[in-house]
């Protein structure tokens, strides 16, 4: 029986668990098989457990735009579906309007993915000057379109569920030396999603922290989001039970504290685009860590006679690629050779 272990228990290492569990408990794959998620860290304490969950293409580094676009895709159809069954309420998953805006003077707001999405349009003149009033910048293009959030604080527990209801192990361990994992524990495959974390297990230098700071907000009558895809932009995302407020994305920036200065900028910047935001009740703030990469990493290698996969560096797409990057994991788990008699 092969004894698999995931390390990492955010939305990409829990979603590579289920994508390889429930492909072998399919009746006629014949194999049985054991799978593990180990990490220091579970749900609600997660990087992803503080951010908004919209769905998004963020700050990916130079990956190929072809990957991101079949990944991306993979997980909004898997939004899709949740959004459709009686489990959205419990999953976090809703339909959001979006408006992203630029203020680039060579390229339009990047939209590589606008066939993803729905309802995708640019934005007239007469639409931006609303959006330009009182700004010294102006936005150049825009682009209206409807997606989905799905709450890493909800749609974690429900992912977790899924896999518990499986068969699923966990096992609450702090990896630090992969190579000593590999070698002493008894796991014939090892799926390495632990994000920032291999910056410092596998002394992987390509690895960086992205410093993301928001605040949240009682605002129940926010149902759309804005989005300003300038280097210091902010962004309003309405979730079900608050609206986060954003927010920083400062590279090689390892300061988890709440700054001042930053939600200083962060909530006056918002009330520019939505002035009813000064008379919100303030909940929280927050800060995470995001796990920044020149290229994220997906690929197998063999380590003598055991699987090791990576499946790392998301930047601030983890929630929108995980679906999609855990059928590639389960592609290559499937791609080597003697898997039955690991």
């Amino acid at each position: 029986m092969p004894n698999i272990a995931v390390i990492g228990a955010g939305v990409n290492g829990v979603a590579s668990a289920i994508k390889i569990l429930e492909h072998y408990q399919k009746e006629g794959n014949g194999i049985p098989v054991k799978v593990t998620i180990i990490s220091e860290e579970f749900s609600p304490n997660t990087t992803g457990d503080g951010s908004a969950g919209l769905w998004g293409p963020y700050l990916l580094g130079g990956t190929e735009k072809s990957k991101v676009y079949k990944w991306s895709k993979n997980m909004h159809s898997f939004l899709e579906q949740i959004w459709l069954s009686e489990d959205a309420g419990e999953a976090g998953v809703c339909l959001v309007p979006c408006i992203r805006l630029s203020t680039s003077t060579v390229d339009t707001v990047e939209d590589f993915w606008r066939d993803i999405v729905y309802g995708a349009l640019d934005l007239t003149a007469e639409q931006l000057a609303i959006y330009n009033q009182g700004r010294s910048v102006k936005f150049t293009s825009g682009l209206s379109f409807v997606t989905y959030t799905s709450e890493p604080v909800k749609l974690l527990p429900y992912l977790m569920k899924r896999f518990a209801r499986n068969g699923g192990a966990v096992v609450q361990q702090k990896v630090t030396d992969l190579e000593r994992f590999i070698t002493e524990s008894p796991y014939d495959v090892i799926v390495n999603c632990s994000g920032l974390g291999s910056r410092e297990m596998l002394n992987d230098d390509q690895m960086y922290a992205v410093r993301g700071q928001v605040s949240r907000v009682k605002a129940n009558w926010m149902f759309s989001a804005v989005l300003d895809e300038s280097d210091d932009g902010n962004y309003i995302i309405p979730n079900t039970e608050s609206v986060v407020l954003g927010g920083t994305h400062q590279e090689r920036d390892y300061n988890n504290r709440v700054c001042e200065k930053d939600k200083k900028l962060i909530v006056d910047g918002c009330r520019q685009f939505v002035p009813g935001l000064c008379h919100t009740k303030p909940l929280f703030d927050w800060v995470g860590l995001r796990p920044g990469r020149a290229n994220l990493r997906l690929e197998a290698e063999r380590r003598g006679q055991k699987l090791l996969i990576h499946n790392y560096g998301h930047g601030g797409s983890g929630v929108t690629l995980c679906w999609g990057c855990a059928d590639d994991v389960l592609d290559l788990l499937l791609a080597a050779k003697n898997i039955s008699k690991l």
